[in-house]
C-alpha cells in the first residue's frame, strides 16, 4: 500500500437527524461545513484546530478526526508513518448538527483519499459501515458522508440507507450552551404510549413526501410524540421557540438531540432570542467529498 503525495482535503457537511419524527432514521445535509486537510508524514502526529471547538478538542491521538482516519487506514491496510492534520471547523459543538458524525466521516474519506487506489481498498459501502460503527447511530452519518435526505437503519449488523433528493430550504437558530447528546438520550423514557408510536409512524411517512414534493404537508409532518418533549426540560429555551414557531405555523423541530432548532422556512429569523445564531441554509446535496486544495 503507498500513500499520495501532498495534502488532501475533505468538506464535510453538518447535519439534522430526526426532523421531528423521524428518530434515529430520517437525516438532513445541511450547507454549513468543516473542512479537514490531511498529510502522511515521514513520522509524528502534527494537528492544528481553528474555529468551533478548537479550545477543547485534543490534539493527539484521541481526536475524532484522527481515531476515525486510523480506523479506515487500518481496515485499508495500514497506518502511515505519520500526519499532519488541519481542521477548520465550522459546525457547532453539542448542538445538534451532526459534528461529532461529521468528523467521523471527515476522518474515513481523508484516509482513503491519502492511499493510492483508495476508493477500490474502501468502498461507500464499507466507509459507511465504519462510520456507522464507530459513531454507534446511523442518521447523521448517513446524511454527511451521502448529502440530501436520508433513511438510515440496522439491518442485522448491517448498516443500510436510502438517498433521497429534496430542496428544501431552512433555518436554524444555534443557542450558545451546548446539551451533551447522552444527556438528552438519558430523558427519553423507556416506553411510550401505543398512540404516540403509531402518529409518529404516519408523520414520518408523511415527511418523506412533504420533503420531496408535497411541501404544504410539512406542519403536519414535523409533529412529534417520541422525544422532544421529553428533552423540553434540558433545553426549555429551545422548546419554547419550538412552539412558537409552531403556533405561528411554521414547521420547526429539534435538530438531532438539540438544542439547535431547525425550521422549513427563511425569513424567520425575527424569532431569533439574543445570543443565538441563525443560519438560513440550504441542503447539501453532495455529502463527504475531496476538494481542490
Amino acid at each position: 500500500m503507498s500513500f499520495v503525495a501532498g495534502p488532501v482535503t475533505v468538506r464535510v457537511p453538518a447535519s439534522s437527524a430526526n426532523l421531528g419524527p423521524g428518530f434515529d432514521a430520517l437525516g438532513l445535509a445541511l450547507s454549513l461545513h468543516d473542512e479537514v486537510t490531511g498529510e502522511v508524514l515521514g513520522s509524528g502526529l502534527d494537528i492544528h484546530v481553528t474555529g468551533e471547538g478548537s479550545d477543547g478538542v485534543p490534539l493527539d491521538e484521541t481526536h475524532l478526526v484522527v481515531q476515525a482516519m486510523h480506523a479506515a487506514f487500518d481496515l485499508i491496510g495500514g497506518r502511515p508513518p505519520g500526519l499532519r492534520l488541519t481542521s477548520a471547523n465550522v459546525i457547532p459543538h453539542g448542538r445538534g448538527l451532526g459534528s461529532s458524525s461529521a468528523a467521523i466521516v471527515a476522518g474515513i474519506v481523508l484516509a482513503r483519499a491519502l492511499v493510492d487506489g483508495g476508493d477500490a481498498l474502501l468502498d461507500d459501502t464499507a466507509a459507511y459501515q465504519l462510520a456507522v460503527d464507530i459513531e454507534g447511530h446511523p442518521d447523521n452519518v448517513a446524511a454527511a458522508m451521502f448529502g440530501g435526505l436520508t433513511i438510515a437503519w440496522i439491518d442485522g449488523a448491517a448498516a443500510e440507507v436510502e438517498r433521497l433528493e429534496t430542496d428544501v430550504q431552512v433555518t436554524v437558530f444555534v443557542p450558545p450552551a451546548a446539551v451533551s447528546t447522552e444527556k438528552a438520550r438519558g430523558l427519553l423514557p423507556e416506553t411510550v404510549p401505543h398512540a404516540d408510536a403509531a402518529l409518529n409512524a404516519g408523520r414520518a411517512a408523511l415527511l418523506v413526501a412533504a420533503l420531496t414534493g408535497a411541501p404544504h404537508r410539512l406542519i403536519s409532518a414535523t409533529e412529534d410524540r417520541l422525544h422532544q418533549s421529553y428533552r423540553a426540560e434540558a433545553m426549555p429555551a429551545s422548546y419554547k421557540l419550538l412552539r412558537q414557531l409552531r403556533v405561528e405555523g411554521v414547521p420547526a423541530i429539534i435538530s438531532g438531540a438539540g438544542p439547535t432548532v431547525l425550521a422549513f422556512a427563511r425569513g424567520v429569523a425575527d424569532s431569533v432570542p439574543d445570543g443565538w445564531v441563525v443560519h438560513e441554509l440550504d441542503v447539501d446535496l453532495t455529502g463527504a467529498r475531496t476538494v481542490a486544495g
